[in-house]
């Protein structure tokens, strides 16, 4: 497939403290390309040490959010000495890497879903924050249909939706709508079709006009915890809220609430 040199895989835009970053492949359904992962790893790391962001948008151009990894350029490392194992290692590496960078990002990411996001594509879905799905929006894990199962996409799957949904999603391959997306818990909320960029950055101007340092805080500590035992995690919980306290943004705001309330 045939891409302009001149136009970039990851367009990236910033306003009023949310970035927007886009992925720009649209004639290739925004397939996740050796070099559009390293766009994103880049893009991730610089956002990582920039407090001017308080809150990130994933979206895509095209119809399409983004059909997986790039079926045709791994089909092109087969002609390699080790019939390409040694780049299905490093191109898998790297998507792990991309999909880990999201949750450790300080700031929220919000992922803005029109089309079909499938394999890597709903992966990239489900490592987000929260997710906007147009109405028109269907999901999918369809490798078990091409001999390749969709394993590192199930790591994701599984901490967002219950075990059976997941398994079916991986196991038939079959569509899910946008709605049933929701309930499932792959997305978080549902727009209008054709209006889930601008409800995601709706809701990104919300999370963005909050104390960052709170927010960070906050999703720290939700992805500390939400792999520990239950003791574990109260008792982590339970540190972070007692050092969240002494912090000058929870001092003025509690004592804000305190005073509209006449306390």
């Amino acid at each position: 497939m045939i891409e302009s040199a001149a136009a970039p895989l990851l367009l990236h835009e910033d306003r009023d403290g949310v970035a927007t970053l886009t992925l720009n492949r649209p004639t290739a359904r925004n397939a996740l390309s050796f070099a559009l992962l390293e766009a994103l790893r880049d893009a991730f790391a610089a956002l990582a040490e920039d407090e001017s962001v308080r809150a990130v948008v994933l979206a895509a151009s095209g119809p399409a959010f983004c059909a997986g990894h790039d079926l045709k350029e791994m089909t092109g490392y087969r002609g390699e000495a080790d019939r390409g194992a040694g780049k299905f290692a490093e191109l898998f590496d790297l998507c792990s890497a991309v999909m880990m960078a999201i949750p450790a990002l300080p700031q929220p990411v919000i992922a803005a879903v029109e089309g079909v996001a499938t394999a890597a594509g709903c992966q990239l879905v489900a490592a987000c924050d929260l997710a906007v799905a147009g109405g028109q929006a269907r999901f999918a894990t369809p490798g078990v249909q091409i001999g390749l199962f969709c394993s590192t996409p199930m790591v994701a799957l599984s901490r967002n939706l219950s075990r059976k949904a997941a398994m079916r999603m991986l196991l038939t391959a079959e569509m899910i709508e946008a709605e049933d997306a929701r309930t499932l818990g792959l997305v978080s909320h549902v727009a209008e079709p054709g209006s889930a960029l601008s409800a995601a950055q709706d809701l990104a101007g919300g999370i963005a006009a909050r104390s960052p340092d709170t927010v960070r805080v906050g999703k720290r500590a939700f992805y500390a915890q939400i792999e520990m035992p239950l003791a574990d995690a109260y008792a982590h919980a339970g540190r972070v809220m007692a050092e969240n306290m002494l912090a000058r943004a929870a001092e003025e705001g509690i004592g804000a609430f305190l005073a509209r309330k006449g306390r």
